[in-house]
């Protein structure tokens, strides 16, 4: 067996840009905790990116979704909609509202599949005084949450329709789509985490521009994303007197934080590029490989594509990946399994599922592997060489 003591790693942050510049900045203008004008210049950034109304910068992409859970008025023992095939932060703010999630079923693109949301509301649920209830407990269906997964995008037409018929609010979870948008239909032009009531994003280490941790929240209007941003620090309606009329969180972005951010979002467009770029590298690897094929992401989509998948064909290999990532891991090279189904973690067991199907297959069979902004040439043919060998060898 081959093995290589210099692992090509999963996804890690670039800084090529003026991060330095910009942090010792901060530093030497003495402003590095949740003041300074580098986060006023992050968010204006954002939000002329984006084309938003406006952007508040906070702690971290689970912020911006509590925030926007709390803005949207869930309340306790209210329904959210959700997919189980997500990371666990996208669902855990719903229980921090005491509020509770309906796991709903992906569809091919990994994203919620908008059939069985309409499916659910139609059939699940009666819709009376312009509330939509949840037969068997009376409880109110109040949001969806949306998660754009590994920079791909759900089918937001569909999904905006359903929730305007049934006056749900829409909380998109875009923490691994940043600067992905539809380049045709009805939403063309518009970015993920703007289409829907609220939109959330991640700056985390692995994401495709850092701020080490933190996040961003838009929203429809500018009122809404102020609100959020009060929120955000401790609701400090008089800072001087201390004077606070609502229960405020401790969830806003430093300085220094926002200084990385400035730097990294100048090369964005860039890094998108290169992601793209790679990513069609990879197909064109593993173009005719049968043991595995690469995961597609949706027409009608400029996406950022942030993570690659490989779907292992279970025709052939029945291997768990746990195992596959253990010798791929040997070999050198960084893979990850997609998350394990949250319906069917301890604190979730008990909530509602609905005709979970693809979910639970994906789940067995998706690895994620190498897609650094910075990955080279010859990094991208190893990890395609060394995944088919591992693959080869497993069916021998």
């Amino acid at each position: 067996m081959e093995r290589c003591d210099k692992m090509i790693p999963l996804s890690v942050p670039n800084f090529e840009g003026k991060e330095r510049e910009y942090v010792n900045d901060a530093v030497e203008q003495g402003w590095v905790s949740t003041a300074g004008k580098y986060v006023n210049i992050l968010e204006e950034n954002l939000k002329q990116y984006l084309k938003a109304p406006a952007v508040a910068a906070c702690q971290s992409g689970t912020a911006a979704l509590h925030l926007s859970i709390i803005d949207a008025g869930v309340q306790a023992g209210d329904y959210v909609l959700v997919s189980p095939l997500t990371f666990i932060a996208a669902v855990n703010p719903i229980k921090y509202e005491k509020a509770n999630p309906v796991f709903i079923d992906c569809d091919d693109s990994l994203c919620i599949d908008p059939y069985k949301i309409k499916k659910f509301c139609e059939e699940e649920c009666v819709f009376e005084n312009a509330i939509l209830k949840y037969k068997k407990d009376g409880h109110r269906v109040a949001a969806i949450v949306v998660v754009h997964i590994f920079g791909n995008m759900a089918n937001m037409e569909m999904i905006m329709d359903i929730a305007q018929k049934y006056k749900l609010k829409v909380i998109e979870d875009a923490t691994e789509a940043l600067g992905s948008h539809y380049s045709e239909g009805r939403f063309s032009g518009m970015y993920a985490g703007t289409i829907g009531d609220y939109g959330a994003y991640s700056f985390n280490g692995n994401k495709i521009i850092t701020t080490g941790g933190g996040g961003a929240v838009t929203a429809k209007n500018s009122e809404q994303v102020h609100h959020m941003k009060y929120l955000s620090t401790q609701a400090k309606d008089d800072a001087q007197f201390y004077v606070h009329n609502e229960i405020g969180y401790n969830y806003r972005m430093t300085n220094l934080q926002a200084a990385l951010g400035v730097a990294q979002l100048e090369k964005l467009p860039e890094y998108i590029q290169r992601k793209q770029n790679n990513y069609q590298r990879y197909k064109e690897l593993f173009d005719g490989f049968e043991l595995c094929s690469l995961l597609e992401f949706e027409k009608g989509i400029f996406s950022n594509k942030w993570f690659y998948s490989i779907q292992i064909n279970r025709k052939y290999i029945q291997t768990d990946l746990e195992k596959i990532l253990a010798m791929l891991m040997e070999r050198g090279v960084q893979t990850r399994t997609i998350w394990g189904l949250i319906c069917e973690q301890k604190p979730y067991r008990n909530d509602i599922t609905y005709e979970i199907e693809k979910a639970f297959r994906y789940s067995k069979c998706i690895l994620n592997i190498p897609c650094s902004t910075n990955i080279t040439e010859d990094e991208i043919k190893k990890v395609a060489e060394t995944i088919k060998n591992v693959l080869e060898q497993l069916v021998k």
